[in-house]
């Protein structure tokens, strides 16, 4: 499923017009946070696993 030009632009104007131009950049702020969130867990998780994996080869 493709979002094309006609889409993204009404999507944006619905955004607008729920939270208002002052909400946007909060909400977006929010958004990078948790994304940033989400992406060192993963790598925490991956960094965990490598480790696990040095000591098992060690042994």
């Amino acid at each position: 499923m493709r979002f094309g030009t006609g889409e993204i632009i009404l999507i944006v104007l619905v955004v607008l017009l729920l939270f208002g131009g002052k909400k946007i950049p909060e909400l977006m702020k929010g958004l990078g946070k948790g994304v940033r969130s989400f992406k060192d867990g993963l790598n925490g998780t991956l960094d965990n696993e490598n480790e696990d994996k040095k000591t098992k080869s060690e042994e």
